[in-house]
Parts: C-alpha cells; structure tokens; sequence
C-alpha cells in the first residue's frame, strides 16, 4: 500500500474570509501562504496610492511567535544575523536565519517590545520585555521546527501569539507617503522612525502599531484582534487609504527593490549574495553560520549579487536569462509591471554575475517571441510623476 499526500487547502486570511461574505466579494490568491484578495480598485488606482497617496491591505499571513524564558536574549542572537541584545525598547530588526553552512533558510523580523533599560548583566533582570518573531505563513511552520532544533538546554520556548481561540488576531498594513495623515485622522499615533513599535487602544481595540523598512514609502502594520478588523479596515477607508490587493503590492515590493524569501532569496544563497546588508550585524558575536558571513567579509567577495533592474519590454518570467555580448550575465527572480500616471514601468529583480556588474552595460533578455533591455539601478526608482 503505498503512502499518499494529502493536499491541505490554502487558509484564507481573517479580513479575506470576512470580505467573501460581501455582495461584491473580491477574488482571492494566494500570497505568502495565505489567500487573501488579489485586487480590489483598479491597478493604476493601487499603485498611485501606494507611490503617491496612502494604501490600506491585508497581513493576515503574516505570525507572530513570542520567545520566553530567561535565556531568550542569548539564545535568539545565536540563531539571527542581526542584532538582538541591543535591540532598543519597542524596536526592531530585519534577520536572516542561517544553517551551519550559511546559506538561508528564510527571514524573520525581532521585536522587543517594552520599555526596560538596555545592556541588562542578567537576561533575567529584563523583566517582562517581550521578544516576538514575525514570520511569513509559507515560512512559519519549517522555520519554527529549524529553530526548536536548537532549543537543548537553554531556558527558551517559542509561544505561537493571536491563535488562541476567542483571542485571534491578523494585521492590517498602510503604506504610502501620507499613510502618516490617515493614522491622524483616525486618531492613532505616527512613528517618526522606521524599525520602531507603539502600542494603543482604539476604539476599544487593543492594537499594536508597527513601522517596518521602506525604500520609497513608509510602511506600517497594525495587529488587531481579529473582531475588530473590520471596523478598522473601514474606518481606514474613510480617512483617506485606498484598499489595495496582493497582485499591486507584490509589483510595488519588486519597484522598492525588497526581496522576498523563496523567490529572490532562496536556500542555496549566501547573505552577502543577496545584498541585504541591513540584516547582518558584525559585531554582535556568534551565531549560527557566522563564521561563513565573516569569512566572506573580511577574506573575499562573492561573485554574484541580487540586483535591482528597470527593463524596457516585456514582463520575464522567473530564471529568464539576462545575456551581455551573447553570453549569460545573470538571472531575473522577481518582475512585475507597475502602471503609473505617467505610464507603465517594467521593475525586477534579478540574481547578476560580478563581471556585469563591474561593467554596468545594457543586458538583453527573451520573453517569449519578444525581447527587451535591462539596466541595473544604483538606488530605487522614482516613482512620483
């Protein structure tokens, strides 16, 4: 008898579970683990909200995982690229996560949530300062199993948060040059920093108010719990937010020149590779991989990076080859086409050799029966006609 898989049905989000519900339900897609609507004004519309105005979407893939115990602070920096110790009160951190080999195995962003002094001589004496992971759904369950495996006799344990029936909670992002203007209007704090946290009642609603990393645009997320998503969902609306799907923010991501995990940043890659340095902390101590990160630091270079491209043409697909002089230079993992006032813009990214770079040349690729042109950026696009 031979084993079979059984396949488990995608869950979809709280706010996309509430909104098919609604005579006009949007269609849903999957992103990040999780369906969630994929387009709900139309796309010109989406973008200039996000570019220009303020765009409201849904988390709701996206966990949350608290670390407890009197170890946790030691134990976590051993595990992430980034600094964990000196983590401010109500501050946060991008991280990669990597093996011994020092190839990732996906990215999570710390928190440490609290007003506690920092520099503590004993982790017990941070008292009740909390430290939660954030992780994408289509990472959540491997990345918390790689990281358990590491739990042998410290005094750590990794509490899943907002499942607890009765207790749910999702989040709601906002993103957009007045995204600050909205938060007012409601009545909700602004953050003037980004990688920073607050935490307010609304409403009656306990919420949570994070501002993450953005390279054009600031970017929040509010957790809420799951009964009030709703209300905050529309009263976002009424203070000026566009409602904004999956299929616009992903183009945006790729604008922004952000890389996602199992796309642009896969398990075979190096940290340095990718780019991404503001998630490596060099003189944090060890973790685990480290000894491959500094190696690469202090003794060489690699030989290939992810790099940001504007292309003129077609829309590639993921692994069309990028050629300079007839030969192959590099590798496209993310495009997407960003409808602008001004008229639609064709953004990637794409893993390029060090000899195309060096020489910084228009590249050619093939899509289809097409072809067209690619040029590396030195700094995220303008976007604002």
């Amino acid at each position: 008898m031979s084993d079979s898989v059984i396949a488990v049905p995608t869950p979809a989000t709280p706010l996309a579970t509430l909104l098919t519900s609604a005579p006009r339900a949007p269609r849903l897609a999957e992103y990040h683990g999780a369906l969630t609507p994929q387009e709900l004004d139309a796309p010109a519309a989406e973008t200039a909200a996000l570019a220009e105005g303020a765009a409201v979407y849904d988390l709701g893939w996206m966990r949350r995982v608290a670390v407890r115990g009197e170890d946790r602070f030691r134990w976590l920096s051993g595990m992430v690229t980034n600094t964990v110790k000196d983590l401010g009160p109500n501050a946060g951190a991008w991280n990669l996560v990597l093996n011994a080999q020092g190839r990732i195995q996906g990215d999570v962003t710390v928190w440490r949530e609290g007003h506690e002094p920092l520099h503590q001589e004993h982790e017990a004496a941070a008292g009740d300062s909390s430290l939660i992971l954030e992780i994408a759904a289509d990472q959540y369950e491997r990345l918390l199993a790689h990281l358990e495996r590491f739990i042998i006799m410290d005094d750590v344990e990794l509490v899943p948060l907002g499942q607890e029936p009765g207790a749910e909670e999702t989040a709601l992002g906002l993103s957009g040059p007045q995204a600050d203007e909205v938060l007012e209007r409601m009545g909700l704090p602004t953050l003037s920093e980004p990688m920073t946290c607050t935490r307010v009642e609304w409403n009656g609603l306990d919420l949570r108010i994070f501002r993450g990393y953005g390279a054009l645009v600031p970017h929040y997320e509010l957790w809420t719990p799951v009964a009030g998503v709703i209300r905050l969902w529309r009263t976002f609306t009424t203070a000026g937010a566009v409602r904004v799907g999956s299929a616009s923010l992903e183009a945006f991501r790729i604008a922004e020149g952000i890389p996602s995990f199992g796309i642009d940043m896969v398990e075979r890659d190096l940290p340095q590779e990718t780019s991404q340095m503001r998630a490596l902390h060099f003189s944090k101590g060890c973790y685990l991989g480290q000894e491959i990160v500094e190696r690469i630091r202090s003794r060489g270079s690699v030989h290939r990076h992810l790099r940001q491209l504007e292309l003129v043409g077609p829309v590639p697909e993921t692994g069309t080859e990028l050629m300079l002089d007839g030969a192959a230079a590099g590798a496209i993992t993310s495009a997407a086409e960003l409808k602008l006032a001004a008229g639609s813009r064709v953004f990637a990214l794409g893993m390029m050799r060090g000899e195309a770079e060096a020489r910084n040349e228009a590249l050619t690729y093939t899509a289809g029966a097409a072809t067209g042109t690619a040029r590396i950026l030195a700094a995220p696009p303008n976007l604002v006609s």
